[in-house]
């Protein structure tokens, strides 16, 4: 079988750009378990940006360390509701007062425990709890 010139060179550009499409770039080792890896600097890898745990009973809870989570700052597409769920998905009752402030981080309070808290969520779904 004899491929025209054109022909032979698209199924080459074809044969060499198909697997190059397919490639994936490893930039360093998910966080397991919860734990902050070594280079993050206290934030969870982007592979794992959540730190729930999951309960006993199958639900998420309360991540273990939402007053040590660093909200980042960035254009949030999250809308008041989804919030809202994600923060009672968390553990966190009676949630009010939420509103985005102006570095994009959603902020509320909520009750934890049966405690008064500060929540606050950032775009990458992080969080925090003072």
């Amino acid at each position: 079988m004899h491929l025209s010139r054109p022909a032979a060179l698209i199924f080459a550009a074809l044969a060499m750009g198909g697997s190059a499409l397919a490639q994936t770039t490893v930039t360093g080792q998910p966080s397991t378990g919860g734990a902050n890896s070594s280079q993050s600097r206290g934030q969870e890898a982007v592979t794992r940006p959540n730190t729930d745990q999951m309960t006993t009973d199958g639900k998420a809870g309360a991540p273990a360390n939402a007053a040590n989570v660093q909200l980042e700052p960035g254009a949030n597409s999250f809308t008041e509701g989804q919030v809202r769920s994600r923060l009672e998905e968390t553990g966190f009752r009676d949630i009010g007062d939420l509103r985005k402030d102006d570095q994009g981080i959603w902020r509320g309070k909520a009750m934890q425990n049966g405690r008064s808290v500060n929540v606050g969520f950032d775009f990458k779904g992080n969080v925090a709890a003072q």
